[in-house]
């Protein structure tokens, strides 16, 4: 029987000829990644289970991100803690603030991950490496403890939905749409421990960075990772980043899944999803007019250069409206400056903007924009959870970054084409 293109991956890297759906394998990673909340705790157990080395200095990553610069004594220990494992190992790929972005938004620009390569994160959105057509998927501190000293990890063999995408995007509408209209189509546990599999010609459509933003996004819809087929849009983005050999892998005509939805692009409208669950989504038809607090663009799902130019696009020559805070954060250092050579930030600082250095902050309620009781935030991060970005009272609505911009001007959830 076929397998599905994350089957074939996880079977070479277990030694394997193939493996199915269920089955429980122990496997070679590529890359280990921790941030400097899920990295103390990793350290820990590596340090109580009494290992002396990591696998390989070269594949473990360790990215303080959350909360750096640091917050608060808490998050100082923190970094602290990352800071001197990465000496005591001599570990290549530790990224502290000023050379740091977010995690998920780094790794793929320094070339870290690749095609054909597993990935595993002590971060659940680790699963954005899937745009390269790689297998990423999120675990627990303590098995990327053992990640980091063994350079394996065992898996349950996800089974796969298939996700046909035909046609293109109209304007305005971009990959966070995509995935927030799929999410809401089969719910937040829709493709739970299962392989969400993008195929079709609407592929070459999308830009790596709407690609990113998808499989961002899938572990919002339960997934274990999603992943993308590699076409000349994957190799070019890989040009120039990644610097060894890679290996390409595509899905056998005879492959299972579970079930296949058929996503016409064309036919998609800007989307939002309301509180308390990303499956709650409504079109910007339905949406508009719902007052806001605070508009955040950034997080390692809309925090690249494509999105801070789209939201520049929109701020031009505009100003933010009376009362709105807008919180704008490139997702790294690459980025920013990108943006300072462009002009992107004095729009942004002439709209009403505060500018961030790269970091998490406001996304997981760490700081840079939390909320106040009863407030209410449009953000282009992926998580609207009760309590997520502060008080429990406290409203999240996500969104693309043009709806996000075009919400700022108006002090309301506003279409973009209308601005």
């Amino acid at each position: 029987m076929g397998m599905t293109m994350t089957q074939k991956i996880l079977a070479d890297h277990a030694g394997l000829s193939e493996v199915k759906a269920g089955q429980l394998i122990n496997a070679k990673v590529d890359m280990v990644l921790a941030n400097d909340i899920t990295g103390p705790v990793s350290i820990k157990e590596f340090d109580k289970a009494g290992f002396d080395k990591v696998f390989d200095k070269s594949r473990v990553s360790l990215v303080m991100d959350h909360f750096a610069p640091n917050k608060d004594i808490k998050s100082a220990e923190q970094c602290k803690t990352c800071r001197m494992f990465a000496k005591r190992f001599d570990i290549d790929n530790f990224y502290d603030a000023g050379d740091m972005g977010i995690e998920h938004a780094l790794l793929p620009e320094k070339g870290l991950v690749a095609s054909g390569e597993a990935i595993i994160g002590a971060d659940s959105h680790t699963c954005t490496y899937g745009a390269l057509g790689a297998f990423s998927t999120g675990v627990g501190s303590t098995d990327l403890c053992a990640g980091m000293a063994s350079g394996m990890a065992w898996f349950k063999v996800p089974s796969a939905l298939k996700f046909e995408l035909k046609g293109q995007l109209p304007p305005f509408v971009s990959g966070k749409d995509v995935i927030l209209h799929i999410i809401g189509e089969i719910g937040v546990d829709g493709a739970l421990y299962k392989s969400m599999e993008f195929t079709g010609e609407g592929v070459k459509s999308l830009s790596m960075d709407d690609r990113l933003t998808i499989c961002n996004m899938a572990i919002e819809a339960g997934a274990k990772n999603g992943i993308f087929p590699v076409d000349d849009i994957t190799r070019e983005y890989m040009k120039g980043r990644v610097d060894r050999p890679y290996k390409e892998y595509a899905a056998d005509p005879d492959a299972k899944y579970e079930k296949t939805y058929t996503i016409d692009l064309s036919t998609l409208r800007p989307t939002v999803a309301f509180p308390h669950l990303p499956e709650n989504t409504k079109t910007i038809d339905e949406a508009k007019g719902v007052k806001i607090d605070q508009v955040v663009i950034g997080s390692c799902t809309n925090g690249r250069i494509s999105d801070m130019r789209a939201a520049a696009e929109i701020l031009k020559g505009r100003r933010k409206a009376d009362g709105i805070r807008v919180i704008v954060i490139p997702a790294t250092q690459s980025i920013y400056k990108q943006c300072m050579h462009e002009g992107l930030i004095d729009i942004f600082i002439d709209a009403g903007c505060v500018v961030s250095t790269p970091t998490c902050g406001p996304c997981l309620g760490g700081y840079m924009g939390i909320l106040a009781d009863g407030e209410k935030c449009i953000s282009t991060t992926n998580r609207n959870f009760i309590g997520r970005m502060g008080a429990v009272t406290s409203e999240v609505y996500l969104a693309s970054p043009q709806v996000a911009a075009a919400s700022a001007i108006t002090g309301e959830i506003t279409n973009p084409e209308e601005i």
